[in-house]
């Protein structure tokens, strides 16, 4: 990702910027490293938007979303998955957006708001059956 970053810049691809950019969000989030995570995330979010790239941007809002919630940040945690849903409505991807529902579920069962959860679980499973992901069905 290190290597192809400057050639995308230096073509002008910021789809592939932004995509690479959160790529190395992700890596940085696996290896523990939230901090850079976010800052990866950070440079990648701008960018989605100014090429009108609701998917990613709705992806890169929900890994933001995933950090804070790692960090213990709940009510940042909340903001941003809450910010993917619509996207993730608007282009169709059902499967995302049943993660993201799960995601705000998850949230508000950490937040000891039961029935909230339980609001927003009821909402993702039908998706996660639609699309056949037998995991998340579970």
């Amino acid at each position: 990702y290190s290597q192809s970053l400057p050639l995308y810049r230096a073509v002008g691809n910021r789809s592939g910027e932004a995509t690479t950019l959160n790529n190395i969000g992700l890596v940085y989030a696996d290896l523990g490293e939230k901090q850079k995570a976010l800052e990866y995330y950070s440079q990648s979010l701008p960018l989605y938007r100014a090429v009108g790239n609701r998917s990613g941007e709705a992806t890169t809002l929900n890994n933001i979303g995933g950090v804070y919630d790692k960090l213990g940040e709940k009510q940042k945690a909340l903001e941003y998955y809450s910010q993917s849903l619509p996207l993730l409505r608007a282009v169709g991807d059902r499967g995302r957006e049943a993660i993201s529902l799960n995601n705000i579920g998850g949230v508000y069962a950490d937040l000891g708001e039961q029935q909230k959860a339980l609001e927003y679980y009821s909402q993702s499973l039908p998706l996660y059956r639609a699309v056949g992901d037998r995991g998340g069905e579970a």
